[in-house]
């Protein structure tokens, strides 16, 4: 989910803080990629035109996340970029009531699914030919949307996307919990130019650039999105602890937010009390009474800032990243004879892809230079920003 409204907040209150850039400038950088997102991202998305059903090999076993993850790979290697995915571990247990919630809603669908499904067979004995004919047609792209909504992603599907990658020549990192900040500890390394992810929190992490919609561009042929925190920090006039206080009063996965705030509201408590410390003081002590505005009780706020100011990743000198030949006799032997797709597309695949990564390998000017990770710092107040709420005065 990330971080509620984050990505309009920006658009409205830190208007510089992205640019848009093509693909094509990205040739020749290494990023790593949020794995996990894209394994739903394919199981909701890759599906057969007639029945919207995802695909299948002959022993009725999904093979979406496989066609997406090779597919993909192959237009990201296309346009010279090297890309490596990151995994999700254990999600933090902070995170739980949110995943509770996940599986609430799925639970729900899955129910409706069976009602709809029931109908459906139903109306199939009924002889009224043009209203049952729009209903049943309602009733499926009903069913379609909830089915893509008890998506769940198993462990079978994580290691078969694994074992592609490998095949594939392509590096993939086993996060211990969260992708997205063991992507951005890769970036603040130099390991990578940056983190291709749709979740808004990788900002918190103080991620130098996120590029968002990098893995949806080409085919929407909509432009890639770069947001540096940098200058997310420098828009707004915060420091990197006072965004994290933002991003928590505006809602993450980890904790709830303050009942009926909303972002606008937040923003201004943050720049009038700097901390979401002085914030809940402010409540307690009346400075701050709005009759609809509740703060949770036992509110693990503090535990979820951690979260992000020291999350737990693998070291990047522990990470050696790699790209390979591809393996082509297994990879024929995996996707054709056992996944079914088809032997001259596969093979295709794996010829483009060789020859990108050996094109690839070629390093860009800046491959030469050691990138330093990035130091949040406090903001500069700069000339023709939006006005910003005026601070409290001591």
């Amino acid at each position: 989910m990330g971080i509620k409204g984050l990505s309009h907040f920006l658009k409205d209150n830190a208007p510089e803080s992205t640019k848009e850039i093509s693909i094509k400038s990205l040739s020749g950088q290494k990023i790593a990629i949020d794995a996990s997102m894209c394994l739903y991202q394919f199981l909701i998305a890759v599906r057969q035109q007639d029945s919207g059903m995802q695909l299948n090999n002959s022993e009725g076993e999904t093979t979406s996340h496989l066609m997406g993850f090779f597919y993909r790979t192959l237009r990201l290697c296309d346009n010279g970029i090297k890309p490596v995915y990151v995994f999700d571990g254990k999600p933090p247990e902070l995170k739980s009531g949110e995943l509770d919630k996940r599986r609430g809603k799925r639970d729900e669908a899955e129910e409706e699914i069976k009602h709809l499904q029931s109908k459906l067979e139903e109306g199939e004995r009924d002889e009224e030919e043009e209203e049952q004919e729009a209903l049943q047609k309602e009733q499926k792209e009903r069913l379609m949307q909830l089915q893509r909504r008890t998506v769940k992603v198993t462990q079978k599907q994580n290691e078969e996307a694994k074992h592609l990658l490998d095949l594939m020549g392509i590096p993939y990192v086993n996060a211990p919990a969260e992708a997205e900040a063991q992507c951005v500890e890769l970036c603040r390394s130099g390991k990578v130019y940056g983190v291709a992810s749709e979740d808004m929190d990788t900002l918190c992490y103080n991620v130098p650039v996120l590029l968002r919609k990098l893995t949806l561009s080409e085919q929407r042929k909509e432009p890639i999105l770069e947001v540096k925190t940098e200058k997310v920090l420098d828009a707004l006039e915060m420091n990197l602890d006072e965004f994290i206080d933002l991003c928590i009063m505006m809602g993450c996965d980890y904790c709830p937010t303050i009942q009926g705030c909303g972002p606008a509201n937040s923003y201004k408590l943050i720049n009038e009390y700097r901390s979401i410390d002085a914030v809940v003081k402010a409540f307690e002590n009346g400075d701050i009474v709005k009759k609809n505005w509740k703060i949770p009780q036992d509110w693990l706020y503090k535990e979820s800032k951690e979260l992000f100011l020291n999350p737990d990743v693998i070291k990047s000198e522990d990470i050696d990243l790699k790209w390979n030949p591809p393996k082509e006799e297994e990879l024929i032997e995996f996707m054709v004879n056992k996944n079914g797709f088809s032997e001259d597309r596969i093979k295709s695949g794996i010829e483009r892809l060789k020859k990108n990564l050996k094109k690839g390998n070629q390093k860009r000017l800046d491959g030469f230079f050691k990138v330093k990770p990035t130091e949040s710092k406090p903001s500069k107040i700069q000339k023709g920003k939006v006005q910003k709420p005026q601070r409290k005065k001591k």
